[in-house]
């Protein structure tokens, strides 16, 4: 019922498709199409007991004269696992495009879980709809988190005392970006996932030091969490084994769903610096219905999913500055020169970082010297201080 109101009002209230309409321009430009994160969002955008063959509308976005919808699909992540879930999830996902293109959008974001719903380069649904562009948005997203990374660094004053980083998933795409931008830094930089396979890979391909075993990690300064597979979450007794003594851990959090939720952050708050990652902010930015948009993604004021300003980026690149570079470009790929193209669509949007945030509310402080007090409490929750962690002998300090 609630969501039913929602989007009533939304249509009332969205005074620049109506101009749009008055004008005979498409109603949308870009549609984010998205899975669901969990039964809550569910409750937020569905009715109950909404068919799994449904799509429904999200937030509506305008950045510069850009509209962009978001549609979601009514799947979790897991509900997609299987084989079944997987074929149910692409037939809805191909109906939500459908949707898309009948609104005369042009740009199709595969947003969250969706992104390799098509495989690794998406050819079905290329090949299907040759007329529209389609991106997994993660050029743009490793922009921002690498940018985001750079500046937890500066402001928790780590940037100079050579600090340990461990990357949760280097093998994935962020993972593998973030990993390489902090090695090319020049920075100490682990790796840690559950996939142990993709893990040596990866260290045979790059030289870094890897482990899929977190106690054998040791102290770090600095978490990068790039993948939100619950083998490879953080937990309360895995934040006080990485962090210093005295010292809380920085972690710099880009997964969707978090990794460290907000159910085991309110546990260890007091032992951690937790801030979002990859979102994308630009003053131009406006939600339909303001906060009561925005809020629906956990998101604020001017904020946006990094893919989703990505997406609206590729509109502008292809569709208004007539860029025939990033038309022919694959989206499904992170490059050098995609994110080139990226960078300096971002530039024309004036999209940049937002403020740093945890959970939609501002991080105000980046200090990470723990309070006496705070340690005290620490280590009460876990029933008293933790042996110290047995080091793997090919992981340097």
């Amino acid at each position: 019922m609630l969501s039913t109101l929602w989007r009533a009002a939304l249509a009332m209230s969205d005074h620049r498709r109506a101009l749009r309409l008055l004008t005979d321009r498409p109603r949308l430009d870009v549609v984010f199409i998205t899975n669901i994160r969990d039964e809550a969002e569910r409750r937020r955008f569905f009715p109950a007991g909404a068919s799994r063959s449904a799509h429904a509308s999200g937030p509506r976005l305008h950045l510069q004269g850009i509209a962009g919808q978001v549609r979601g699909i009514n799947f979790t992540a897991e509900e997609m696992y299987s084989r079944e879930g997987r074929k149910q999830a692409k037939a809805v996902f191909i109906s939500a495009v459908e949707w898309a293109q009948a609104q005369g959008a042009r740009v199709v974001l595969l947003a969250a879980s969706t992104k390799r719903l098509f495989g690794r380069d998406g050819t079905e649904l290329k090949q299907r709809f040759p007329e529209m562009t389609f991106t997994i948005g993660d050029n743009g997203t490793a922009l921002l988190l690498c940018q985001d990374v750079d500046r937890a660094l500066a402001l928790s004053q780590l940037q100079g005392r050579q600090p340990r980083i461990l990357v949760i998933g280097p093998y994935g795409i962020l993972g593998s970006a973030v990993s390489r931008h902090l090695m090319g830094r020049g920075h100490r930089v682990v790796g840690y996932g559950a996939n142990e396979r993709l893990l040596q890979d990866f260290a045979h391909e790059t030289g870094m030091p890897v482990s899929h075993r977190i106690e054998e990690l040791g102290e770090v300064d600095l978490v990068v969490a790039c993948t939100h597979s619950a083998e490879a979450k953080l937990s309360c007794e895995a934040v006080q084994r990485l962090r210093r003594r005295y010292q809380r851990l920085l972690v710099v959090d880009v997964a969707e769903p978090a990794n460290l939720d907000a159910e085991v952050y309110a546990r260890c708050r007091t032992s951690v610096v937790r801030q979002d990652a990859g979102n994308a902010y630009s003053p131009r930015l406006h939600y339909v219905l303001g906060p009561l948009s925005w809020n629906k993604l956990h998101l604020s004021r001017g904020t946006v999913f990094g893919c989703f300003a990505e997406a609206m980026a590729l509109y502008h690149a292809i569709y208004r500055q007539h860029n025939a570079s990033a038309l022919t470009r694959d989206w499904f790929e992170v490059s050098d020169f995609n994110s080139a193209i990226v960078r300096e669509a971002f530039t024309a949007l004036d999209i940049e970082l937002p403020r740093p945030h945890c959970f939609g509310r501002p991080v105000e402080d980046f200090g990470l010297a723990m309070p006496s007090v705070a340690l005290s409490d620490a280590l009460k929750d876990l029933g008293g201080p933790l042996p110290g962690p047995a080091v793997s002998e090919n992981l340097p300090r």
